[in-house]
């Protein structure tokens, strides 16, 4: 388990995020042999994801507003929510949610908790991502294509992303457990200091403030 106590549940400031710029990023070992093929190995399993939160300063305000969130943080020391600008809900961001957007998994007639995640692609190569930062409020559920009720069928742990269905509400056996949902990113500062410059800023010279993301 992640350590919470290094995790601060806030949100990194939102107007500054829909102006960042990054998306995931993937480790792969490329070892070129005699024959001239290649081999690639995945260093990480999941991929990890990497933005940087200069190209979303527009303003002075935006400059103030982010230097003190970095102060609030300590700096690299304290994880924080960052609201994704390309990829932040269980569909396209132009398309509404829905309970049936992602399949979550099977019930049993037993288990009652089910990790909110996300499938990239399709079949045998489909990658699916574990989402642990679901933004509260947001997550619609369904058991067999029908919509469960938030607080009377099950509950949400916002900071973990885990459903839990109440006794008596656990899904049937072969039932496919379905949600929908918006998301944030754990993530930290990648960066140990703040370098801006007045004058760089006012000549259209932005800043570089890496964040990446985080177990959590």
């Amino acid at each position: 388990m992640p350590d919470l106590s290094s995790f601060h549940d806030v949100l990194f400031p939102t107007a500054i995020s829909f102006g960042a710029t990054g998306g995931p990023e993937r480790r792969i070992e490329i070892v070129q042999l005699t024959s001239g093929a290649e081999k690639r190995n995945a260093r990480l399993e999941a991929s990890r994801r990497r933005y940087d939160a200069g190209t979303g300063i527009r303003s002075l305000d935006d400059l103030y507003e982010l230097t003190a969130f970095f102060e609030a943080r300590r700096g690299s020391l304290h994880g924080f929510r960052f609201r994704d600008p390309f990829d932040r809900k269980s569909v396209p961001p132009a398309v509404a949610i829905s309970p049936t957007d992602q399949a979550i998994g099977t019930g049993d007639g037993s288990n009652a908790e089910f990790a909110l995640a996300k499938t990239y692609g399709s079949g045998a190569d489909a990658y699916v991502r574990l989402i642990t930062k679901p933004v509260a409020g947001s997550v619609r559920v369904a058991v067999g294509g029908a919509e469960k009720t938030e607080g009377d069928d099950f509950t949400v742990d916002a900071t973990t992303g885990l459903v839990t269905f109440g006794a008596g509400k656990e899904p049937a056996v072969s039932a496919l457990v379905t949600a929908g949902f918006e998301f944030d990113v754990p993530v930290r500062f990648d960066v140990e200091h703040l370098s801006v410059s007045l004058t760089a800023f006012e000549a259209g010279q932005i800043p570089t403030i890496p964040l990446v993301e985080i177990a959590g």
